[in-house]
């Protein structure tokens, strides 16, 4: 039996941390370490591009940039299956919101100054927003091809009322004969 209920692999958006066996309702997954620094010194850190920062309160903040930090691994989701606790022994863990099933993928929400730091360009790729996404895509190109289909036959039929009403206007009135025909063009005027 494996020691560590979950494994590094590659997700969607880079590396990400999957679960190996099913994971009970509150249990540990796994901890954020690192060394703790000021939020100063973690706003200065971001600013050069550092991502792996966890806010503890409004002065201390764990910089989990060591690979050794397993928890960093932990990916950004809008509905989570993992939620962020702090020990009063000063370490952050994560543990299970809900059941998680093996394979899947172990995921916290990161907040909303983390959204507009970093995803707010690009747009949140977490899978419910991707499934999101592309339902949106597939509902826009259904009413797409919908209304094509329509377009469609509003243009088939018209072409047929135009054939329908070329075919009588070409019948010869009664009393005249069809060879005697003459074409108006514009700008020509009738000799």
């Amino acid at each position: 039996m494996p020691s560590r209920v979950f494994r590094v692999g590659r997700s969607f958006t880079g590396l990400g941390l999957f679960a190996t066996t099913e994971i009970k309702k509150g249990a540990f997954v796994v901890a954020y370490t690192g060394r703790r620094i000021t939020n100063a010194e973690a706003d200065e850190l971001e600013r050069r591009g550092n991502k792996y920062m966890f806010e503890v309160n409004k002065r201390c903040t764990i910089d989990g940039t060591s690979r050794k930090n397993l928890g960093r691994y932990v990916n950004h989701s809008c509905k989570p299956n993992c939620e962020a606790v702090y020990r009063r022994t000063g370490r952050m863990e994560f543990v299970a919101a809900r059941n998680i099933e093996p394979d899947e993928e172990l995921t916290i929400d990161y907040g909303k100054d983390y959204f507009a730091l970093f995803l707010e360009n690009g747009g949140c790729k977490c899978v419910p927003c991707r499934g999101k996404a592309a339902r949106r895509k597939a509902a826009a190109r259904k009413a797409r091809n919908a209304g094509a289909k329509r377009s469609k036959g509003k243009a088939s039929a018209r072409k047929a009322s135009a054939r329908k009403t070329t075919a009588r206007k070409r019948k010869p009135a009664a009393g005249k004969s069809a060879t005697k025909r003459t074409s108006r063009r514009p700008g020509r005027q009738r000799a």
